[in-house]
């Protein structure tokens, strides 16, 4: 394994091969922007080595990490079956792949105290411009879960944030987490915002979910997204029901993943001018 270069790190989360083509276009979008931070891979056993190979390539620190020490029961609550049956997806479809049981990995992320701040991406985004200033935000730094109107302010999402690995901080998630019945819905997302209410909110062009292109299009600024995050369809599946309204956004996605020329984003078109 690579050992740690910067104070600071981009740490992203895969679970399985499909995440491994979503974190490949999400190292190459960050080697783009010529940051010095190093890029931590965070994997699950399951993922196959092959499917881990381009990452390593391209210069990441890959990290095996555990499932949480987490009770029988509290495991059950959070299948994918009966998770999405007491708290169902109304507004998008999650691919078959999802698994939300491996979110709570994301938490490892607080046992990295070789890094003095980390920024976590999720898999399944891309960085479009330079954030490196995200490292001076303090914990817990994070953007709005904003994608179908401004009510959604007052929510966070997790997708990305801002976090300061810490032993201590790690030991007290596990203790606050797996609590007799409690069910967080939305996951590692739910429990962060319970976890840090006071949480710091980002610019919510520091998460941009890809939603807003169809639900919010007035709010869409190619000039000032610096993260693109692909949340419920990703733009590696072959086809799914919003492929044709996302075209513009999946078509630049493909371009990262194949490490193609990528357009001069500030120059693309807004959604009116896409239409």
């Amino acid at each position: 394994m690579i050992d740690a270069v910067s104070p600071n790190a981009y740490v992203t989360l895969v679970t399985n091969g499909d995440y491994a083509m979503g974190a490949t276009a999400l190292v190459r979008s960050l080697r783009r922007t010529e940051t010095m931070a190093d890029i931590v891979v965070l994997h699950t056993a399951g993922v196959a080595s092959s499917a881990l190979a381009p990452l390593a390539r391209l210069g990441c620190r890959l990290i095996e990490v555990a499932h949480l020490p987490l009770s029988d029961a509290f495991n059950e609550r959070h299948a994918r079956g009966n998770l999405h049956a007491a708290a169902p997806f109304t507004k998008g479809r999650k691919p078959d792949f999802h698994s939300p049981l491996d979110n709570f990995c994301k938490l490892r992320l607080w046992e990295l105290t070789e890094y003095t701040r980390c920024v976590f991406i999720d898999a399944d985004a891309i960085v479009l411009r330079s954030i490196d200033k995200l490292f001076l935000y303090p914990e817990f730094s994070a953007a709005p879960n904003v994608y179908e109107s401004l009510a959604d302010f007052h929510r966070m999402n997790s997708g990305v944030f801002v976090a300061q690995p810490s032993v201590d901080t790690f030991r007290r998630m596990l203790n606050r987490l797996d609590q007799p019945g409690i069910l967080w819905k939305r996951t590692d997302q739910t429990f962060l915002q319970a976890f840090f209410p006071d949480w710091h909110g980002l610019p919510v062009y520091f998460n941009m979910l890809q939603y807003v292109w169809f639900t919010m299009p007035d709010l869409w600024d190619w000039k000032s997204i610096s993260i693109l995050h692909y949340q419920y369809e990703k733009p590696w599946e072959s086809d799914h029901p919003k492929a044709a309204a996302l075209r513009p956004l999946i078509d630049l996605w493909q371009a990262f993943h194949s490490g193609d020329e990528v357009p001069d984003i500030s120059a693309m078109a807004n959604p009116e001018e896409a239409a």
